[in-house]
């Protein structure tokens, strides 16, 4: 029998500390994954990186991540989620550290993959000492609300920093940048919930960690090649399709095994299943959206890298609107699925503005990019806000690592794909485009609009037949559409 939350007044009163202190830690995360983007240019001049190579410092990263967070979850537990959060924490800063004193591209390449590693072990630990900290219903929206806003926001301002940093100060500074953000959350962990171990390392269930790690990394690393070579290339199927095959005998073997990584009673409860379902679809639309609106602005408009960057300020503000004030408001009082279903048509609005673009479009910035960029930034803070909910309703404290690393592991799966999806669609457009109009240079900026925008047809596609999905799971009533309101149970043997 579950166990009852404790009110909030039988809580420490430290325990709102928790919240920026694993937020900033988010931060860390979602920066990394966008941050050098911008600054690739200027290290591939600097570190004398071969265009064939140059695409290692995002891969490296995304494969370590997304291929290992599985198991850094199930680790997270075993050690203690504080212990494990200050471990990649401190981690996670000494390969930032690496990273940016690179002297060459393989040093970068392997600090890169470091980040990957330790983040893996960083993300689920935040989110897991979130879901043990705030037991109470009304405290739970209201910290999962400025969680998500936190970690929605921070994609875009990845692009925003990463082209600050590299124009005013050194590519370098995009790595660095996590050395003070790292000490500063250090600084907060005496504030943080002292949770007891949950595990032995010697019980891990390697079978489960090897074929999810190999499945993760096929896929993922599969996902990267798609685009350069087309997803009808060798290499690219057999990965895509080992990958998919690795999974499939992870889900045999965890079924079967008294000590699965990934118990798969997570993944089958309704309101997790949503959860994972809806933030999976919304990443595989805005991670391409992100990438069109950065080329459009800085091919098309020459906008400078600044520019363009700040230009998704205006998402990154709507998204933290939309995770702490709309959900925050709502949550207690819609349910969430049609929450979720919302704003994942607010989403598609936003990209079915931009499919309007064309080549001459006058006010651009007025008249698309901004309604276009409030839409999907709400849109995707409310989701992110009310799916962390849902995905952490009803585990018990043993699980909460798992849990966290499995919804984390999906948004990777999401981003990934979606990048590959939107991004090879646009360049095969394009590509037809011009085979019919000339390879003149009008022609060209215009069948690179005309890619850009039947990817985002693509994407608003895929947020409608999300919406549709969610709503269909609501139809079926039940503890999907309330697993907002419920509480966890309480964390046993946790102290500050």
């Amino acid at each position: 029998m579950k166990q009852e939350a404790p009110a909030p007044s039988d809580q420490s009163a430290k325990r709102w500390w928790t919240l920026p202190v694993v937020s900033l830690a988010q931060l860390m995360v979602v920066l990394d994954a966008t941050i050098v983007n911008i600054a690739l240019p200027s290290a591939q001049q600097d570190l004398g990186m071969t265009d064939a190579d140059r695409h290692w410092v995002i891969t490296a990263y995304a494969l370590a991540f997304g291929g290992l967070l599985l198991v850094g979850g199930r680790v997270c537990g075993a050690l203690g989620h504080r212990r494990a959060f200050t471990i990649g924490l401190v981690g996670f800063a000494l390969a930032s550290a690496l990273g940016g004193a690179a002297g060459n591209a393989g040093t970068l390449f392997a600090a890169r993959a470091g980040q990957g590693v330790f983040a893996a072990l960083l993300a689920p630990a935040a989110l897991s000492l979130l879901i043990l900290t705030f037991t109470d219903a009304r405290e739970r929206g209201k910290a999962f609300g400025v969680f998500a806003g936190v970690g929605a926001g921070g994609a875009a301002l990845g692009v925003v920093a990463g082209g600050l940093l590299t124009e005013y100060a050194d590519w370098r500074w995009c790595l660095y940048i996590n050395i003070p953000m790292a000490a500063i959350a250090l600084i907060g962990i005496p504030m943080i919930l002292r949770d007891r171990p949950s595990g032995d390392l010697r019980n891990l269930d390697v079978p489960g960690v090897l074929l999810s790690a190999a499945g993760l990394v096929a896929l993922v690393y599969g996902f990267t090649q798609a685009e350069p070579h087309g997803w009808g290339d060798p290499k690219v199927l057999a990965l895509l399709i080992g990958g998919v095959l690795l999974l499939a005998l992870f889900v045999l073997v965890e079924a079967k095994s008294p000590k699965a990584l990934l118990p798969l009673h997570i993944l089958v409860h309704k309101a997790r299943g949503t959860a994972f379902v809806s933030v999976c679809v919304m990443f595989i639309a805005m991670f391409g959206f992100y990438l069109f609106v950065s080329y459009y602005t800085q091919t098309i408009l020459g906008y400078s890298p600044v520019k363009a960057g700040m230009t998704l300020l205006v998402n990154a503000v709507s998204t933290t609107v939309g995770a702490m004030l709309i959900a925050g408001k709502l949550h207690r009082k819609v349910s969430a699925n049609v929450l979720i279903a919302g704003s994942l048509l607010s989403a598609a609005a936003g990209m079915a503005i931009l499919t309007q673009l064309e080549v001459d479009s006058s006010n651009v910035f007025w008249v698309y990019l901004t309604p276009s960029m409030i839409l999907t930034g709400i849109g995707l803070g409310t989701l992110l806000a009310a799916a962390t909910n849902m995905a952490t309703a009803e585990l018990d404290y043993t699980e909460a690592g798992v849990a966290s690393a499995a919804y984390n592991t999906v948004q990777q799966v999401g981003a990934a794909f979606g990048t590959a999806l939107l991004n090879s669609i646009a360049t095969s457009v394009t590509t037809s485009y011009l085979k019919d109009h000339g390879n003149r240079p009008e022609a060209f900026n215009a069948g690179t609009v005309h890619g850009y925008t039947v990817a985002l047809w693509v994407a608003f596609g895929v947020l409608v037949c999300g919406a549709l999905a969610v709503a269909l799971f609501a139809k079926g009533g039940g503890r999907a559409s309330r697993a907002e309101g419920e509480a966890v149970p309480e964390t046993s043997g946790a102290s500050y």
